[in-house]
């Protein structure tokens, strides 16, 4: 997975655990990431602005995980 540059990443999983695995799998720590919410049921809208919002994934629920890169003071 290529995260260059990235300040947040977002994982969407049809499943709790794979979700929770990608944080070890892709080693987020050593890059510098931390979890920055619970895992938790989404439903996915996506928007141009204008017309009404299209539900993504056909309006299943997917459970995610955003990872946030840690600031360094």
């Amino acid at each position: 997975m290529d995260i260059n540059g990235s300040e947040c990443i977002t994982i969407i999983a049809k499943e709790f655990t794979p979700a929770a695995m990608e944080y070890h799998r892709q080693r987020m720590a050593e890059k510098g990431f931390t979890i920055d919410t619970p895992i938790v049921k989404h439903l996915f809208f996506e928007t141009d602005g204008l017309g009404k919002p299209k539900a993504l994934f056909e309006g299943e629920v997917r459970y995610s995980v955003t990872f946030v890169k840690n600031k360094v003071k």
